[in-house]
Order: C-alpha cells, then sequence, then structure tokens
C-alpha cells in the first residue's frame, strides 16, 4: 500500500491528511500556520506533523510516497508561487523545491481552489466526467478548471481565477482593486452587500427580525433562511445574486463547455433555492449547445476535497 500526505494551507489554520493510494484518508489534523515564522519554519511544522501523523497510524513515515499541497496563490508548474494571498512571504517562491528537501519527500502544489477540484473530480461529485469546472462560492469566488484528467492552471498560474471574470462595466469595487468582478455580486460577500443596502431602506422583513436589527451582524446564510420560510424580501435577493451567478457560469459554459459543474462553498449550501433558479436563468447567458446533457451537482467532499485534490497531484 502506498502513502501519501495531503496538505490544505490557510491564512489562519492547515488541515493535514493522511490517504492511501485507494482515496481513503486515514488520519486528519489542524495546525496553526503561523506564516509570521517564515515559509521554512512553518513548512518544517508541517513535516514535524506529517511525520507524528504516520507515527500515530503505525505507519513508517519513509513509506510515504508524495506530498500535495494546495495553496493559496497562483502556482506555475505546480511548483513555484507566483505570490501568497495571505502569507508575507514574498514572491516566486519554490514551495515544492523547499518541502522536498526538508522531508525527501516528492511534493507537487497546485492553487487551493484548483486544489478542491481535482478532488471533486477524482473523487466527488465530478468523478467519471471527461470534463468539469467547480466554482467555489465564499467570501470571494474561485474556480478550478479540469480538462481531460488535468488542471487549466495557465501559463503564470491564474488559471480558473473566474471570480474576477467582468461582468458590470465599472461595477462593485473588489478586494482586487478592480470594478464589476464575478465574486462582487455572487459571493457571500456579495449577498451581504445586496442585503445591507437593501436593509438601510427597509426594515420590515424577515430577515431583519432574524439578526435581531443588528446589521453588522448580518450573514449570506440569514438572507437564505429568511428565503426558504417564503419572506419576499429575502427571495427578492436571492433573485438578484442568482441572475448574476446565471450570467457568470453562462459565461463559463460558453468559453469552456464542460460536462458538469460543481458548485462548492457556502453560498452553495443555499441549495434548491438558489441552484433551481440558476438552472432556469441560465439559457439567458449561455449558448443551447452547452445546456445539452449539462449537469449541475453541487460538491460532495465538503472539508477533504482539499486533502484528496492536493494528494491527487502526487498520486
Amino acid at each position: 500500500m502506498r502513502y501519501f500526505a495531503g496538505i490544505d494551507m490557510g491564512g489562519t489554520n492547515s488541515k493535514i491528511g493522511i490517504m492511501n493510494e485507494n482515496g481513503d484518508i486515514l488520519k486528519t489534523e489542524n495546525i496553526k500556520t503561523l506564516s509570521g515564522e517564515g515559509v521554512d519554519k512553518t513548512l518544517e511544522r508541517i513535516w514535524e506533523k506529517v511525520k507524528e501523523m504516520m507515527s500515530s497510524l503505525n505507519i513508517e513515515y519513509k513509506k510515504l510516497e508524495g506530498i500535495g499541497m494546495g495553496i493559496p496563490g497562483p502556482v506555475i508548474d505546480q511548483k513555484i508561487v507566483g505570490f501568497f494571498a495571505n502569507f508575507p512571504w514574498g514572491n516566486d517562491i519554490d514551495i515544492s523545491e523547499k518541502m522536498e528537501k526538508i522531508s525527501g519527500v516528492k511534493t507537487r502544489l497546485d492553487n487551493d481552489v484548483n486544489v478542491i477540484a481535482l478532488g471533486e473530480a477524482r473523487y466527488g461529485s465530478a468523478k467519471g466526467y471527461k470534463s468539469s469546472v467547480t466554482i467555489a462560492l465564499g467570501t470571494g469566488i474561485g474556480g478550478g478548471i479540469y480538462i481531460d484528467g488535468r488542471l487549466l492552471s495557465g501559463a503564470t498560474g491564474a488559471g480558473g481565477e473566474i471570480g474576477h471574470m467582468k461582468i458590470v462595466k465599472d461595477g462593485n469595487l473588489c478586494g482586487c482593486g478592480q470594478k464589476g468582478c464575478f465574486e462582487t455580486y455572487a459571493s457571500a460577500t456579495g449577498v451581504i452587500r445586496e442585503a445591507t443596502s437593501r436593509l438601510m431602506v427597509n426594515k420590515t422583513n424577515l430577515l431583519y427580525e432574524m439578526i435581531a436589527g443588528d446589521i453588522s451582524k448580518l450573514e449570506a446564510k440569514h438572507v437564505f433562511d429568511a428565503a426558504k420560510q417564503g419572506d419576499k424580501f429575502s427571495l427578492d435577493i436571492v433573485e438578484y445574486i442568482s441572475e448574476y451567478l446565471s450570467m457568470g457560469i453562462g459565461n463559463i459554459l460558453n468559453i469552456i463547455n464542460p460536462d458538469v459543474i460543481v458548485l462548492s462553498g457556502g453560498v452553495a449550501l443555499a441549495g434548491d433555492i438558489l441552484l433551481d433558479r440558476v438552472k432556469q436563468k441560465l439559457p439567458k447567458y449561455s449558448l443551447k449547445v452547452t445546456l445539452d446533457n449539462l449537469d449541475i451537482v453541487l460538491g460532495v467532499l465538503g472539508n477533504d476535497a482539499g486533502i484528496k485534490g492536493a494528494t491527487a497531484l502526487v498520486l
């Protein structure tokens, strides 16, 4: 039996998993990333935790055949990180080389959402499809494109950055510094932004009651929960969000023409109340041929997607 380690690195915490060649996760643990200590110390602590986990499984760490990593940032050739979204580590760092020097184990990495997409393609809801696009709907919007057994990462690692596709000219300001990005309208941040704007002028609704009048506590989940209870105010917001989500997905369909779209992340947990509206609106934005035999599904791996996808880089 061959064994692999998958690491899903986050700005605060990093999740580590040990997986066998059959795709079974044998053990997972979370550790603080502590990126402020520097790249080498962080990687050394991750390696020590991997060895500790292997020992707890009564498996010699020398039997570990590969380390896969999901990194928040663009990754070139599954080795070099152009820049780190959350870590003060500088640019163009060969993480693969550093980790291999520390561990002696083959290491490959990719953007964290690309890794989630790979996990869903190999082990999750996109398994068996020739091509898939995974859309992570969270605080922002990330994407991973999987075609003919390979991730599409692009020349400089920015392939799949669908959240920064422009859908409104000079629209909402995005965290990237540009305007009109897809994620400013259809992410959890977009939901909260639109709901907050509307609540400033209309407080006679279930949504306002659910947050006890404290708009600072508003979350996207509140909007969807209120909508599911029939609150017209919240249903109108869901209609608004689904319009932009359909527009973004339609653009992706027209460019990539995948077999399946996988929706993951917190906003996707809204379920049918959002998904049904998106499917209804898609014909407005996508060529009919791209909808023929298209499946739109929810991701099934949850928090394990990053680990399974990371190990798939080296499996």
